[in-house]
């Protein structure tokens, strides 16, 4: 029997993800006890970098990471430098993700989602990058039909390529767990090029996604 504060955890992320027009789609009961990681409040990172959270919720921390120079294949089919991408001025909010998983990429793609969402027109002054972990499988047109699934916007882009590339994004990142069904549910902020990274390791709320961000752009001012 599912505990009833697994439900209701599972039940407040269905809602908001269904007020935000996204089916979600959770393969099996393991996905549902995965939603119960969500944690009503969090704290934000410590000063010195080091991990904090609330109790049972997704934990932040700041980290220093380099921009590996690879090419990618963004989901319009241009071939494209990720270094460029990402240092174009705009603050990043990244991710990592496979059209066919089941569990914590809907999850993840929701929040986005939802993030934009509630950005309003602000949305527009941000760079929302989703790479994929499974580059064999998921073409250009693949991740299309995957982000109208989520409504992006154009300010939200989903990135495949060659498999070494894709590796090395994931190694760039310390997201590399080997086998793609192994990946965890990790989100990376920065508020600029030559800024730290804020990296949120478990499932994050749209509401605290939107707060880490704008505290990001306070501090990177």
């Amino acid at each position: 029997m599912i505990p009833n504060s697994t439900l209701r955890v599972r039940t407040t992320i269905l809602d908001d993800a269904c007020r935000g027009g996204v089916a979600l789609r959770l393969a099996s009961l393991a996905g549902a006890a995965l939603l119960a990681l969500v944690a009503p409040c969090r704290s934000a990172a410590a000063a010195d970098g080091s991990p904090s959270a609330a109790a049972g919720g997704p934990t932040t921390s700041l980290r220093d990471y380099t921009v590996p120079s690879i090419r990618l294949v963004r989901d319009d089919g241009k071939t494209v430098s990720l270094e460029d991408e990402m240092n174009d001025g705009r603050p990043i909010v990244l991710n990592f993700i496979f059209t066919t998983c089941g569990s914590i990429c809907p999850l993840m793609s929701s929040v986005f989602s939802q993030f934009e969402r509630r950005l309003g027109p602000d949305a527009s002054k941000v760079h929302l990058m989703s790479i994929s972990i499974d580059p064999e499988q998921d073409t250009p047109a693949r991740l299309r039909e995957y982000a109208r699934k989520f409504h992006a916007g154009r300010e939200w882009q989903h990135y495949t390529g060659t498999l070494a590339a894709s590796v090395a994004a994931q190694r760039a990142f310390d997201v590399y767990r080997g086998a793609k069904m192994s990946h965890n549910a990790v989100t990376l902020l920065r508020a600029a090029p030559g800024k730290p990274w804020m990296r949120i390791e478990g499932f994050v709320k749209p509401e605290d996604l939107v707060r880490d961000y704008k505290q990001q752009l306070l501090a990177g001012r």
